[in-house]
């Protein structure tokens, strides 16, 4: 599999292991646990959410910045590693639930800090890993197999994040069984209303159906939130442990890689010819252009977070999601979060089995060809979505009934089937976006470029919010239809550019 391939690529990947299972937890739990703990609607819970995503991305270009600034790649690398775990272990913290009014924007401010210290050590890590990895097929040796290279090492890197969300509902569910209760994704929400004086009707049964057997329900809904949210913090643990494995291996393997600054001590050999001010110009503008197109395409596909999560705790029958391992049971919304990186793993060989058959052919699409292709593809994905959802009710109706019946729930199906066509768009776009970007960007801003590529990314997540207003707000189904809309922009404009990006590119 890696036998043509440099000798430090699985090394890096494993790595970057730990940071792809950090991301996959809170892509699960996130928006949820913030609802849980804080009582917050979908909107305010999703503002914080595109917030932290936008600033995952944004600050990996302060990352490149850095790098190239210090020539310390490898460094860099080794903070921001550090920086993520500590993050973690400020949420895992346990602040007790509900929480009380006067120490609200103080806990949040807290909860807020966290996500920002995980987001800086991001930063500084995930790009410069990437220029890493770019910098191994810059031998001619290997430069043909750019693409394939990147697309094994996103392989690698979600493998890990199979099994955050798994982890993390486990943690999540073992403690809330351990105190008598069992999992309900509405009730966390029933309960803050209850708290809040609102009057829910069925409250009495949930909560009997939950494994409570009082009759206050006042005791129980603080009960239940404080068991739920408690569960919540402690799976973010899990996230450190993953980082502290990623850590080791990277640090074992540190002297082995390449390092990015080296390109510039290259630049002074006399086999170098130094590329001028205007094929600078050149590549750049391409790579401007590519990034502005891919923000639409992020803004719907990382909603698998936001109001994908929040349609499956809301409209999807989870009863057979229901994996009983013995000591603890796996089962709640969140476990969505593990298709997708399955998927990547699953089907990753299958796509570049495809590549690889049309370049035998002559005939195996560009790189801009193929991010087009995909951003297709998502719109598709979507299209799915908007035909599925045609007859659910709205969310406001849901949350006045106290949840949707099982009955009267959508097949688990819908997402699975929407999270594969998405999984298929983003091995078109995301492996091969970082190959592009390694390719066209000129030696001395390779690291600056990966962070502008992240950029792009952090633009489109920091427009996901808009996702969650428009849930709440309008039918699901013209919700997902505006995603179907914002991934056809992108295509159309990239292939409007093709032929420039090609030319490029070459």
């Amino acid at each position: 599999m890696f036998k043509a391939h440099p000798k430090g690529l699985l090394a890096a990947a494993l790595a970057n292991m730990g940071e792809r299972f950090g991301f996959y937890t809170m892509m699960a739990i996130l928006s949820l646990f913030l609802m849980a703990k804080f009582g917050l609607s979908e909107t305010n819970a999703g503002i914080i959410y595109s917030i932290f995503y936008f600033s995952i991305y944004v600050l990996a270009f302060v990352g490149g910045l850095i790098a190239d600034k210090t020539k310390n790649f490898k460094g860099t690398i080794l903070i921001g590693l550090i920086m993520m775990a500590v993050g973690y272990l400020i949420i895992a913290i346990p602040t007790g639930t509900p929480v009380p009014a006067d120490k609200f924007v103080l806990f949040l401010a807290l909860t807020c800090f966290g996500l920002f210290v995980i987001a800086f050590g991001n930063g500084l890590f995930k790009g410069n890993l990437q220029a890493l990895v770019g910098q191994m097929y810059d031998d001619p040796k290997y430069s043909k197999l750019r693409d394939s290279g990147f697309q094994w090492f996103y392989m690698f890197i979600n493998v890990g994040a199979i099994f955050a969300p798994l982890a993390a509902v486990g943690v999540r569910n073992w403690w809330v069984e351990s105190h008598g209760l069992k999992y309900n994704s509405t009730l966390p929400e029933l309960c803050h209303s209850f708290l809040q004086g609102k009057d829910v009707p069925n409250l009495p049964q949930m909560a009997s159906d939950a494994g409570y057997t009082g009759t206050d329900m006042t005791s129980f809904a603080n009960q239940y939130l404080d068991v739920f949210a408690t569960g919540f913090h402690y799976a973010f643990l899990v996230a450190i442990g993953a980082m502290a494995i990623s850590l080791a291996i990277y640090l074992v393997n540190k002297k082995r890689f390449p390092n990015p600054a080296d390109k510039a001590k290259h630049a002074a050999g006399t086999n170098y010819v130094e590329m001028d001010a205007k094929e600078v110009k050149q590549r750049l503008y391409a790579l401007f252009a590519v990034f502005a197109v891919v923000i639409f395409f992020w803004f719907s596909f990382h909603q698998n977070g936001l109001t994908l999560t929040f349609f499956a705790k809301d409209y999807t029958d989870l009863s057979s999601i229901n994996i009983n391992l013995g000591f603890i049971t796996l089962k709640g919304a969140e476990l969505f979060q593990s298709i997708n990186p399955f998927f990547v793993v699953f089907l990753t060989p299958i796509i570049m089995a495809l590549f690889g058959w049309f370049r035998a052919r002559g005939k195996e699409p560009s790189t801009p060809k193929k991010i087009a292709i995909g951003m297709l593809i998502a719109a598709l994905g979507y299209v799915l979505m908007t035909i599925g959802s045609l007859d659910v009710p709205s969310k406001e109706l849901v949350t006045g009934m106290g949840g949707l019946p099982d009955a009267q729930r959508v097949t688990p199906f819908l997402l699975i089937g929407t999270y594969f066509i998405l999984t298929i768009a983003e091995l078109f776009i995301s492996p091969l976006g970082i190959s592009f970007v390694s390719k066209v960007a000129p030696p001395k801003y390779q690291g600056m470029m990966q962070g502008l590529w992240l950029c792009a990314t952090a633009v489109g997540n920091q427009l996901l919010f808009i996702g969650a207003i428009f849930y709440e707000s309008i039918p699901i189904w013209a919700t997902w239809s505006i995603f179907v809309t914002a991934c056809l922009i992108s295509m159309f404009t990239m292939l409007f550019m093709l032929k420039w990006l090609e030319r490029v590119a070459k």
